[in-house]
């Protein structure tokens, strides 16, 4: 049987990018090398934000060669390994950012007179996006690769004397996989909107009762009112000038709930220069000047809208700029899907579906593994009754 070499890098500069990507593939834009390096180099994941990188390298060991083989060949006396499977993790020491609250877990620990942090998080940081969380090269030994690196991230955990790890947003695949090996499964609700074929925004609305689709008519109308227009700007294209105007938006956002972003202006811009064909912004414009922006990415069949701020408070701003012009985007450039992020009730009445997101949890103390699989268990029953009553409301016709 095939054995695999485990390492844990402190950067993901350890791993490189050609390996890194040539194991998760570019087309999401959140798993990719760019993504992840970039919020490592611009300080936004380092022990100081709660967010030590200590990402899992998996290696296959290469064939020994002959010994005829290496009197040939002086180099080949170097035995090679290859990279074959990767995986994000992170050492926390707070709960910020991730998005699959346990909050309540850590103050438990402490009541109790545990210490909940530091923990393992296996999560693409501050972005609640499904994606495989352990990519592999050769999907047909998945399932072994998963049993070690359990195995090893476990061996580690207790070794530094971490209290848990959380895989957060898998996919259902991997998210199973893990249940199998023993680690709990937790599941939650998001709202995606899916693009069924439609030629225009104007088909779009046709398909949801009459009336959802005046109100949504209404609602676009009342910014158009406003001399509100927008303009799309591709990755590489944005300015200096937008960045700096997306990037105040972005933080008074914040200041308007008592908080501060998570990432800096220079993250942003690095990525429009390390994976600029992945994302776009797209401007709210009143009197010619810029009053808000979200900026969005985007793989080869999905869209992702993720960051959001303006500079004034207008009425139904935010709907138009994060989900209306996102899903006319998705219409136009013929995209199947459209994940708008974490949160948000109002999505459904403007055609964002429910789906379940998963999350699979370890953790070391066994009394508290305990009590913490009932809880999941009963928060599931209450999940599955949501989204069946978030399903009943959705605008679309139904079908006779």
């Amino acid at each position: 049987m095939q054995k695999y070499e485990i390492n844990f890098v402190d950067s993901i500069t350890e791993i490189g990018a050609e390996a890194w990507n040539q194991v998760t593939g570019t087309d999401n834009p959140f798993t990719r090398y760019e993504f992840l390096h970039a919020l490592e180099e611009t300080g936004c994941t380092t022990a100081a934000t709660g967010w030590a990188p200590h990402h899992v390298a998996v290696y296959s060991p290469a064939e020994p060669l002959s010994e005829r083989a290496q009197e040939k060949d002086e180099k080949a006396r170097r035995t090679d390994k290859t990279l074959v499977a990767v995986m994000p993790l992170y050492l926390k020491t707070n709960s910020y950012g991730e998005y699959v609250f346990d909050w309540s877990w850590a103050h438990a620990y402490q009541n109790h007179g545990y210490e909940y942090y530091p923990k393992f998080v296996s999560a693409i940081p501050f972005t609640p996006s499904v994606g495989n969380r352990l990519c592999v090269s050769e999907p047909a030994v998945r399932a072994r690769i998963s049993a070690v690196v359990r195995n090893k991230v476990i061996e580690k955990a207790e070794a530094i004397a971490a209290s848990s790890w959380h895989i957060l947003f898998p996919q259902q695949q991997e998210h199973d996989d893990f249940e199998r090996l023993g680690i709990s499964s937790r599941i939650a609700s998001q709202f995606h909107w899916y693009n069924k074929g439609y030629t225009s925004f104007d088909d779009f609305l046709n398909s949801l009762n009459s009336r959802k689709r005046k109100s949504i008519r209404k609602e676009r109308q009342r910014v158009r009112d406003q001399g509100i227009s927008f303009k799309i700007t591709e990755g590489g294209k944005i300015a200096q000038q937008q960045w700096q105007n997306f990037y105040s938006f972005y933080q008074s956002t914040y200041a308007m709930r008592g908080m501060q972003g998570y990432l800096n202006q220079e993250f942003f811009q690095t990525l429009s220069i390390t994976m600029p064909e992945q994302l776009f912004m797209i401007s709210a414009m009143q009197d010619r000047r810029e009053i808000a922006a979200a900026l969005f990415f985007k793989s080869s069949d999905k869209l992702f809208g993720r960051y959001w701020g303006s500079a004034r408070d207008e009425q139904f701003l935010h709907f138009e700029t994060c989900y209306y012009q996102g899903q006319g985007y998705c219409i136009e450039h013929g995209l199947s899907s459209f994940d708008s992020g974490a949160q948000g009730e109002h999505k459904i009445q403007r055609g964002f579906e429910p789906i379940i997101t998963y999350s699979n949890h370890w953790l070391a103390n066994q009394g508290f593994a305990a009590a913490i699989e009932n809880f999941l268990q009963e928060e599931r029953e209450h999940i599955k009754s949501y989204m069946l009553q978030a399903r009943a409301l959705l605008p679309y016709k139904k079908e006779s």
